[in-house]
């Protein structure tokens, strides 16, 4: 004879305090903080650079010049100035409609970081201009 398991019933209780234990927040200078030490590992290799800042595009949101400072330092660090010029590329996307009022505010914040490890912004590279790009046809005339 096959015994009759009985499904577990959860109590409702239970689950709404689990849920109200899992949604503690993050305040924005935890989570400033949190990448900073992130970025400012000694043993920090070129793929978690990339990584942590994948993470940082993913989310909605612009980082703080600290954060972003803390991972051009990184660069440095594992001697991978193309990843430098890259982040700030990927920052500038991510101002997007609002690049006129974010950009200039996060290029004067890391003005001197950038003097300090030597590193050119994409304009001064010329990476704001296309390179191979061809004369529109209809505006010749």
């Amino acid at each position: 004879m096959r015994l009759a398991v009985k499904p577990a019933m959860v109590r409702p209780s239970m689950v709404s305090q689990v849920r109200l234990m899992s949604g503690g927040g993050e305040s924005d200078a935890e989570f400033d903080s949190r990448y900073v030490a992130y970025f400012d590992r000694s043993d920090i290799d070129g793929w978690e650079i990339r990584k942590g800042m994948a993470d940082l595009c993913a989310m909605d949101m612009v980082p703080e010049p600290v954060i972003v400072a803390s991972a051009l330092r990184a660069c440095r660090r594992v001697n991978d100035y193309s990843l430098t010029t890259r982040i700030l590329e990927i920052i500038k996307v991510k101002c997007a409609d609002k690049e006129a009022e974010f950009w200039p505010y996060i290029m004067q914040e890391l003005k001197p970081t950038l003097d300090e490890l030597g590193i050119l912004t994409p304009a001064e590279l010329g990476y704001d201009q296309p390179e191979l790009a061809l004369p529109n046809p209809y505006e010749i005339h």
